[in-house]
């Protein structure tokens, strides 16, 4: 059994504007509708359990996409906070063993195929698996406005979700990080601090993350030629 997970508890501070990332629309819908859709869309997940502020009076009141259930909880402060309390949150049917795929809300144009890649990469390697992207630009270190030097490239991922892990082994991991008082930005982050290795897949480019307008434009153009 494989459960997707939406952390979607963040105001979207960095795009701007009074209206959470998340629920901004392009080609019709809000981004977390395509985001959900793209993995409840996949015949190996069951449902999913999103991550939500307190109060969230924008939520559209989802309880079934793609006939399968869409649940809900509260999330907290931090991505990681609202991760590990939908963890907590799942079904008990979801054994410490399920994968989980944490998918970021604000990342809608989300294909099948990387969805396949993952899942099987994650079913083979104990320490999961995520998605991401080599890094293929030049890399410079800026001081004050200007370039220090240039930074090697080789071996660097850019990386992207969703990233796949055993229910217990992230729960674990995600605990740790804050009893530790460590804020991680993404689940392997949380994971290598354990030791673990997660397996990387190479994903398609334009499975992009909304930050700024500028994405979001790309985004509903993307959304426009599926």
């Amino acid at each position: 059994m494989i459960w997707a997970v939406i952390p979607a508890a963040g105001r979207g501070q960095r795009f701007g504007g009074p209206t959470p990332k998340q629920y901004l629309h392009a080609a019709g819908k809000p981004l977390i509708e395509h985001a959900l859709n793209a993995l409840l869309a996949h015949p190996r997940v069951a449902g999913a359990m999103v991550a939500l502020s307190p109060g969230d009076a924008l939520w559209p009141g989802w309880s079934r996409l793609q006939d399968k259930p869409v649940l809900r909880c509260v999330g907290g402060g931090e991505r990681a906070d609202s991760v590990l309390a939908a963890l907590r949150a799942l079904p008990d049917e979801v054994g410490d063993e399920a994968l989980v795929l944490v998918h970021d809300a604000a990342r809608p144009n989300l294909r099948r195929g990387d969805i396949d890649l993952l899942i099987a990469a994650a079913e083979t390697c104990a320490d999961g698996a995520i998605l991401g992207a080599p890094l293929r630009d030049t890399l410079k270190r800026a001081a004050d406005g200007r370039i220090a030097a240039t930074e090697p490239r080789d071996g660097l991922w850019r990386a992207f979700t969703p990233q796949a892990f055993r229910r217990g082994a992230l729960t674990t991991a995600l605990d740790a990080a804050a009893q530790a008082g460590v804020i991680v930005t993404d689940e392997a982050s949380a994971m290598e601090r354990m030791g673990a290795k997660p397996h990387l897949v190479e994903g398609r480019e334009d499975n992009l993350k909304v930050t700024t307008p500028a994405d979001l434009a790309l985004a509903e153009y993307l959304l426009g030629k599926a």
